[in-house]
């Protein structure tokens, strides 16, 4: 719908044309005939050769997938990890260059409705893939919080072995692990000649959480899950069989794997990198990092804007926190009131069972509320789960993990549970509607069981419209009666200042040259975040660059779009009907959805006048 803009001024064009060389009688008489013809002609054209790269382009994406492929029944796909090598990087950037090249020559006005977001979507992927192709992003194969190495034991999480030739492809996997690392220690290898790094400190996180899975138990109890979950009613004699072939893989192969990569990162990798934070101080790093500012906004937007609009967010709830303060009768200064939150005991849970309780509590009071916000619930539920330990003290507050249903996986709402002191229960409700529902569950699920759209619209995840999504249902969670204290509601607004505190320290840092403690300041002065919550995100932040920008750029149009439906229709406006027709077509840039929110919005105005009439 974005192109509806565009086509009206293609027939503005065409009108003045028409004026300016008026034709005979007898062949104006003909020319509508004509001109529908040959619309519909293009209209085919445009759809055929669209529909044509669309089924090239999943054709590729599911090659180049084992997950896809082993989903499909492919058994040695089953057995596979990415193909991170040199040669096959190459050949994807060739192929997306060339889809790219194919969907530029494709008039996006002469689609439907449901193409032109299919064609705004694909445009989204390939044309940033091609832009960051040349930063050659695989020398840095890791975060603060996870990376490849990661890989086996979010697989693990995952697998649910039900046959016997599945079980082998998962020993065939455990096995294939030395040759995954190996292909991205040859790409950090690559990183350090050019001095494309992370810094210091993110090498040293990664070094921790290697060093965690590397612990003989800790490996073992993770790998040989899917195997000790297999089936009872299998032969007991093949059971035993791939039973002895897992524990030989992980003693062999991914137990010395993980060994060598963690000799390589305390011996070769950590002292070679760079002791500077921002992504700028690599080669090319601005204009990479204006890239990603781009990417990850989906907006034609500067670092320069983006910090800026931060520091209008930052003053705007710094205003509504202190209006909550006083509601709550506490008496005395900001920072009194941060520090009371963050050391009373009434606000923090003694054990990780009843934090989870606490979120579990909450998760069933948001789907209590849902039918009154939303026509349409999706089939697959949810679960809330304690954040692995192995990865817990550098990860986040909490996560989504998407769920499978056609391989019996529920979604996950992950919970750390890791230092109890740093996980105050007033920022428990924010925190459980932005992962669980209505956010990133009931979106994500959404979009998964979409019809009549290509597999890249179910699965691609545009972090601005999923994050914006997660971040604008926190404020939705006030209309859903979820925020039952002040404390809560503060805790709310702490969560909205964290995010508009990121459009600050991730330019601050990337861009500005700011330091960790100046980006810390931002958090600990303006929100009631924990400390330990402060140096995870934005070690996430110095790590992930850009990632961070997505939120409050999505969910400050969402607010936007709401404000102006509910402006334009009155009472007359539905929030069921609004929500539904937000999350209908799955997540898209930005500018696309404004434009099919704002088509929708006169829409639902002309019913209203016409049934009026």
């Amino acid at each position: 719908m974005l192109f509806h803009r565009s086509a009206g001024l293609l027939a503005g064009a065409s009108l003045l044309a028409l004026s300016l060389a008026v034709p005979p009688a007898s062949i104006a008489a003909s020319m509508p005939l004509l001109a529908k013809t040959a619309v519909q002609a293009d209209d085919v054209s445009a759809s055929a050769a669209f529909n044509a790269l669309i089924e090239d382009f999943e054709a590729f994406e599911h090659e180049n997938s084992p997950g896809a492929r082993a989903r499909d029944g492919d058994l040695e796909a089953a057995g596979q990890w990415y193909d991170v090598s040199e040669a096959s990087l190459d050949a994807q950037a060739t192929a997306e260059a060339n889809f790219l090249q194919r969907l530029e020559a494709i008039d996006a006005a002469a689609l439907d409705d449901n193409e032109r977001i299919s064609h705004a979507v694909l445009d989204y992927i390939l044309r940033f893939r091609v832009e960051l192709a040349p930063f050659d992003e695989a020398r840095r194969p890791f975060n603060n919080d996870s990376g490849f190495f990661s890989a086996p034991s979010y697989a693990s999480a995952s697998t649910r072995l039900r046959t016997i030739d599945r079980a082998d492809a998962w020993v065939t996997r455990i096995n294939a692990i030395p040759g995954f690392f190996d292909a991205n220690i040859e790409w950090m290898r690559r990183g350090l000649a050019d001095g494309f790094t992370q810094p210091r400190l993110i090498a040293e996180l990664a070094a921790s959480q290697v060093e965690a899975l590397s612990d003989p138990d800790t490996l073992h109890g993770l790998l040989i899950a899917p195997i000790e979950g297999m089936p009872e009613n299998l032969p007991a004699d093949e059971l035993a069989r791939v039973r002895d072939e897992a524990e030989t893989a992980i003693r062999d192969s991914a137990i010395p794997a993980y060994e060598n990569l963690l000799a390589f990162l305390r011996d070769e990798y950590i002292p070679q990198t760079r002791e500077s934070l921002g992504v700028s101080e690599v080669p090319e790093g601005r204009q990479y990092y204006q890239t990603l500012v781009r990417y990850h906004t989906t907006l034609d937007t500067s670092p320069e804007e983006v910090h800026q609009r931060g520091l209008n967010e930052v003053a705007r709830i710094r205003g509504e926190m202190d209006e909550v303060i006083e509601r709550s009768g506490f008496e005395g200064s900001f920072a009194e009131f941060l520090n009371f939150l963050r050391t009373d005991p009434q606000f923090y849970a003694e054990t990780p069972e009843e934090l989870l309780m606490h979120a579990a509590w909450i998760s069933k009071r948001a789907d209590d509320a849902m039918p009154r916000f939303f026509g349409h619930l999706p089939r697959l539920p949810y679960g809330v789960r304690p954040v692995p330990d192995t990865m817990a003290p550098t990860y986040t507050t909490g996560r989504y993990w998407p769920g499978d249903i056609d391989n019996g996986v529920a979604g996950g709402y992950m919970v750390n549970t890791y230092d109890l002191t740093q996980r105050p229960l007033y920022t428990l409700p924010a925190l459980t509607v932005h992962e669980a529902v209505p956010g990133h569950h009931h979106q994500i699920s959404i979009a998964a069981e979409l019809e009549d759209v290509p597999d890249f619209r179910r699965n691609s995840y545009i972090t601005a419209f999923g994050e914006g999504w997660g971040l604008y249902t926190e404020t939705l969670a006030t209309d859903m009666g979820l925020y039952t204290t002040p404390y809560e509601e503060f805790g709310r607004l702490t969560y909205e200042m964290w995010r508009a505190c990121r459009l600050v320290v991730d330019t601050g840092i990337h861009y500005m040259g700011w330091t960790q403690d100046q980006a810390e300041a931002c958090l600990l002065e303006n929100s009631a975040l924990a400390p330990h919550n402060v140096r995870t995100e934005v070690q996430r932040y110095i790590s992930w660059a850009g990632q961070a920008l997505a939120y409050k750029s999505g969910e400050l149009l969402m607010r936007d779009l709401r404000a102006r439906a509910e402006a334009r229709l009155g009472t007359d406006f539905d929030i069921r009907a609004f929500h539904d027709h937000l999350l209908a077509d799955g997540a898209m840039p930005l500018s696309a959805l404004e434009a099919k929110m704002v088509d929708w919005i006169e829409e639902q105005a002309a019913a209203v006048t016409e049934q009026s009439e």
